[in-house]
């Protein structure tokens, strides 16, 4: 199984910095000066550290027309933003405190307004970007599913994987720690493995990880040469089975899960930029801590998107603007967060500390001990190491079968005996083997 080895260490806190940071929806002229909103990411490092991260994933901070992943300058920070050199600081203040930077890149497409392809739509075939752009029998662009603004890259053109990988060693040669690459399921693995070999070239120590949402996952990381995968199957099936009550569903999961395992670490997620809040798509605001117990006790990379530990909410709605209410803005320091999200807080603190002092979790298996539609038990291990973790979603107590053993309780709220657990209505709870 391959893999950075810091990463092995790694939880994100994952921001959206033109949400975060309050930016306009649209680029600013290209006269207006840059706005240096980068520095107050700057303040919230320290609560990113007290909430237990060592990571900070960055959406996208690129020149861009509108939300970020219509980018038109790679090698320039968008003035909404501020400048390089804010981006620089905001580096170096992580790294001063042991944590990493995370960027994010868009290689699948370009906004119209991306100088290459500005030249190859007014010159055609006389451009020397035309080969970089791809055109459909009617003589327009292929777009990205269907936003005609998006245009879509070739990635049959040498020059352009010359290209991305010259950004991406641009930006890890000024203290970047990894990329994840966006839309990385509409690239061809082919076009990923000539960049990636030689971006490690340069970068050995690089973490790469590809947003996939269906399909082969542990095929596409061996075939594309990235370290890890988005994975989206497991945060499905959290979020459906406390909804439907039926465990069966993330039971199956895990053991999807582990096959994946043998291959690579998926980077695992409750929530992020693109989906509907957790808060918002749990029917039961109980399942909050279900969920994280589950984010924070499985095998993978855990990321933890800006808000959700404060049991933010907002719903994703298809329509121009449906973002917004996932992408919000942040108070200008942690005394403006409301009151009632701290509670949730201090639970990510309790269980990524659990995570921290157990670091063989990131590659551990999961084994199903009991399973109902409204309750499971389950144990992880790595090594000699074992943990237990049962959930229980119904109004009634249970009892649940467990490996016989000495399982001394953790967190939650359980009683542990030699082979069951037992848990109160709506219960979780984690037990250490002895």
């Amino acid at each position: 199984m391959g893999g950075v080895d810091w990463s092995m260490h790694a939880i994100w806190w994952h921001v959206y910095p033109l949400g975060f940071t309050g930016a306009e929806r649209e680029a600013l002229p290209p006269d207006a000066p840059a706005v240096p909103r980068l520095a107050k990411l700057s303040d919230w490092l320290d609560y990113l550290v007290e909430l237990g991260c060592n990571g900070l994933a960055l959406g996208p901070v690129f020149a861009s027309e509108t939300h970020g992943y219509d980018t038109v300058d790679h090698y320039r920070i968008d003035s909404r933003l501020g400048t390089e050199e804010d981006l620089l600081a905001l580096i170096e203040q992580a790294h001063e405190r042991g944590v990493r930077v995370l960027l994010d890149g868009v290689f699948n497409h370009v906004g119209r307004s991306f100088p290459a392809f500005a030249e190859a739509d007014r010159d055609g075939a006389r451009s020397a970007y035309a080969s970089w752009f791809r055109t459909r029998e009617d003589g327009g662009y292929l777009t990205f599913e269907g936003h005609d603004h998006l245009v879509t890259l070739n990635h049959d053109e040498p020059a352009v994987a010359g290209y991305v990988v010259d950004v991406m060693t641009h930006w890890l040669d000024r203290g970047a720690d990894g990329w994840r690459l966006d839309a990385a399921y509409a690239v061809p693995v082919s076009f990923w493995r000539q960049v990636t070999e030689r971006v490690r070239d340069r970068h050995p120590d690089a973490w790469l990880v590809g947003e996939v949402i269906h399909g082969d996952y542990a095929g596409f990381v061996q075939e594309s040469g990235l370290d890890s995968i988005s994975q989206y199957e497991l945060w499905k099936a959290v979020w459906s089975s406390l909804n439907d009550r039926n465990l069966h569903e993330l039971g199956w999961t895990l053991g999807r899960h582990n096959a994946m395992l043998e291959t690579f670490v998926p980077q695992t997620f409750v929530g992020n930029h693109d989906v509907t809040r957790l808060a918002s798509r749990l029917d039961d605001e109980r399942s909050l801590a279900h969920a994280l117990v589950v984010l924070l006790t499985v095998g993978g990379v855990p990321s933890i998107y800006y808000g959700d530990e404060q049991a933010f909410r907002g719903i994703k709605e298809e329509r121009a603007g449906g973002d917004d209410a996932i992408r919000p803005a942040f108070p200008d320091s942690p005394a403006g967060l409301a009151e009632d999200g701290w509670d949730y807080y201090r639970l990510h603190q309790e269980l990524i500390g659990l995570r921290r002092r157990h670091p063989w979790l990131v590659s551990a298996r999961v084994s199903v001990c009991a399973l109902t539609n409204t309750a499971m038990a389950y144990t992880v291990a790595g090594g000699r190491q074992r943990l237990a973790v049962a959930l229980n979603l119904d109004e009634q107590p249970v009892d649940l079968e467990l490996p016989a053993a000495e399982w001394s309780c953790l967190a939650g709220d359980g009683e542990f005996r030699a082979d069951r657990v037992a848990l109160p209505p709506a219960g979780w709870a984690i037990a250490m083997e002895r």
